[in-house]
């Protein structure tokens, strides 16, 4: 759950690298918090999903700074999330580089973050 809060204290962190355990933890958890949204709107007599809305609004931004993190992470541009703008093509793309492992060494974005994990 640590890495949900740490991208959500790293709001608006585009800097940076963010290892495979990092974003994916946060995309589980976000999923799930999702879920449980939109069983909350559903059981509402409200038909708009409001809360469902609300949340996505609000982790907008630390959604895309995380994905940014995790591209600098195996050395691409943070602006290799807009290929997912385009069907399918761009989603596989995108899949493969958020599963692709860490670059071993420092690159421009920084420091290899696996250094710095305590096991």
């Amino acid at each position: 759950m640590h890495w949900y809060f740490d991208v959500i204290k790293n709001y608006v962190g585009f800097s940076g690298r963010a290892t495979r355990t990092e974003y994916w933890m946060f995309v589980l958890f976000n999923f799930f918090i999702l879920v449980i949204a939109r069983l909350i709107d559903w059981l509402l007599p409200s038909s708009v999903p409001i809360i469902y809305s609300l949340y996505s609004l609000a982790v907008l931004i630390p959604t895309f700074a995380v994905g940014a993190r995790r591209l600098h992470d195996i050395g691409k541009t943070g602006w290799w999330q807009l290929i997912g703008f385009i069907p399918i093509l761009g989603w596989i793309v995108l899949l493969i580089y958020f599963c692709t492992d860490t670059q071993d060494k420092e690159n421009v974005y920084g420091a290899n973050p696996k250094e710095f994990i305590e096991e």
